[in-house]
């Protein structure tokens, strides 16, 4: 009845001073309605654009303004470089890259073919359609775009195109197990829980998946380092604001455990799966993240459970939130606020 006499007299700041916004009242519609939201970004007009829909399926991206949502439909999926300045834009002919959102083409990169970096003795065909891109983000020169799928974490350049994961070993061991189980079979790339990062002096490059350890690779695309997950599965990798803190996440279920790592330690990390560290700090136990932004000296993460948490870059819980659902992405303004 609150809400209901709220909405009709208007007063909804009085409102949300009351109550914060709940998810429950609408989980009978959510099976209906509900869709994924894997990428948002403010605007500097405080404007907000966003990926409706998973990767894996035919989505839209709109531009909300305060009560107005406009479809872009020349849009299908986005990514941000992590200085916010670059935007890419996935395309038939490859990755477009902006100066800015609506501003100046830059440069397109192409689409990695699927036969990158395979080891010697083994072959792959080439994609006959590209995999499904859960991230692009464009390096802060915008020389290079990271790009994150089921068929591999890749960074392209306008003269090439390099395959950081699975790694050299990694395809070995996959492909002889393939050839031994299913010798009739082509051999193929299917990853799972696929993730990464890239700092904002676009120096240093976090990735990992569910067979990974948690992985930082340098500008050259050199591995740095190698550090054990926590929990079962690597999940998310989140650059601290300062870039000298990384916070990677691994899940177990809908729990998980994230831990952060200080670049100084960099290069020559290397750490074992499930034991403790005294060079590895154990930031916080419960979430399996989705989503994360580095603000200040604290991360924001997202969890599986709905939960938005922030805590200091050494583990100090600050806050938590209830949202409801699954957080697909967070941004945090050019300013801030």
């Amino acid at each position: 009845d609150a809400v209901r006499t709220a909405n009709e007299k208007g007063r909804l700041h009085q409102l949300r001073a009351s109550w914060p916004p709940a998810n429950e009242p609408f989980i009978c519609v959510l099976g209906e309605r509900g869709q994924s939201i894997p990428v948002v970004h403010i605007l500097p007009d405080k404007s907000i654009v966003a990926r409706i829909g998973a990767p894996y399926i035919n989505g839209k991206v709109v531009q909300i303004q305060g009560d107005s949502v406009t479809d872009l439909e020349d849009v299908e999926f986005f990514g941000v470089s992590p200085n916010r300045r670059f935007f890419g834009f996935a395309t038939p002919a490859g990755v477009r890259v902006t100066d800015g959102w609506g501003g100046r083409d830059v440069v397109t990169f192409a689409w990695p073919k699927g036969t990158e970096n395979i080891p010697k003795g083994f072959t792959i065909k080439k994609w006959e359609t590209q995999p499904t891109y859960s991230r692009i983000i464009p390096f802060p020169d915008a020389n290079r775009v990271l790009l994150v799928s089921n068929g591999g974490v890749f960074v392209v350049s306008p003269e090439e195109c390099t395959r950081l994961l699975p790694t050299e070993a990694d395809m070995k061991e996959h492909f002889k197990w393939l050839q031994e189980e299913y010798p009739d079979d082509d051999l193929t790339i299917n990853l799972s829980m696929e993730h990464g990062s890239v700092s904002k002096n676009g120096k240093l490059i976090a990735i990992g998946s569910q067979d990974s350890s948690h992985l930082v690779f340098d500008e050259t695309l050199s591995l740095i380092g190698e550090i054990g997950n926590r929990s079962d599965y690597p999940h998310c990798a989140i650059f601290s604001a300062k870039d000298d803190v990384i916070a990677f996440n691994s899940c177990h279920f809908y729990n998980g455990a994230t831990v952060g790592v200080s670049v100084n330690l960099l290069p020559d990390l290397k750490t074992k799966p499930y034991e403790d560290d005294d060079r590895v700090a154990l930031l916080e136990d419960n979430a399996r993240v989705y989503a994360g932004v580095g603000l200040g000296d604290e991360f924001i993460i997202g969890d599986a459970y709905g939960y938005v948490r922030e805590f200091s870059t050494t583990g100090e819980p600050r806050w938590q939130l209830y949202v409801g659902s699954s957080i697909g992405d967070i941004d945090v303004s050019d300013d801030g606020t």
